[in-house]
């Protein structure tokens, strides 16, 4: 019974200075470290607000993906179900019943 408790303990207390470890990292970010280490870049959307009342398309979607500078991009509808993680690389082209897109922003 005693090397129960023992043994418990001793799980328990590596457990936790195993949570107190860290690594160190430089907080410091070098020259285009977001892009080249993930592989990803911000969007922009302002820069494809063009698209603002046009008719949703495969071509326009791509188009003011390449504009916006991301790495991906998608249509959602009023009803779309949508994750809801955020992503700086995704355009997101918001459409009305009519597929017209009504809103551009990027995540």
């Amino acid at each position: 019974m005693p090397w129960k408790y023992a043994s418990s303990g001793l799980v328990l207390a590596v457990a936790l200075l195993t949570g107190c470890s860290s690594t160190y990292e430089s907080s410091a970010p070098s020259e285009g470290s977001a892009a080249t280490e993930t592989g990803q870049s911000r969007c922009d959307a302002a820069a494809a607000q063009f698209a603002v009342g046009k008719s949703a398309s495969p071509a326009l979607l791509e188009q003011a993906r390449v504009k916006a500078g991301a790495q991906t991009a998608r249509v959602l509808g009023p009803n779309d179900m949508i994750t809801l993680e955020y992503r700086s690389d995704r355009l997101n082209l918001n459409t009305d019943q009519a597929a017209t897109v009504n809103r551009v922003n990027c995540g």
